[in-house]
């Protein structure tokens, strides 16, 4: 009997801490992953002649379960003129690269120059 509840008590632990390194290698997965996405994506956009705009998606069947998100908006900069002016020259995009419904969201900001010509 004793022998039965050591071993329940092993294996409970044991399985325990098998769960936690699967939840943690998802958590790897996400933060290798999502940023190099992100990236690609912020390049995509940012050689594109096109202004971009709000728009959202997902990165296909090379990456399941992966979706993007981007918002652009006019520039703010009131501190000086000088950032005034230069601030009607830039828009700030906003990209998110979330995974698993929401659970895991990764976030990044730029700012892309408006007009662009290539």
């Amino acid at each position: 009997m004793i022998a039965i509840s050591l071993l329940a008590i092993a294996l409970t632990t044991l399985f325990g801490s098998q769960s936690q390194s699967v939840s943690l290698g998802g958590t790897v997965k996400f933060n290798t992953q999502a940023p190099l996405l992100a990236q690609m994506k912020l390049a995509e956009f940012s050689t594109n002649a096109e202004n971009p705009s709000s728009d959202s998606g997902d990165f296909g069947d090379d990456f399941p379960g992966y979706q993007w998100k981007m918002e652009t908006e006019d520039v703010k900069l009131e501190t000086s003129e000088i950032l005034s002016k230069l601030a009607d020259t830039l828009q700030l995009l906003t990209l998110t690269v979330s995974w698993g419904d929401n659970h895991y969201v990764y976030q990044i900001q730029s700012y892309l120059p408006k007009n662009r010509a290539f």
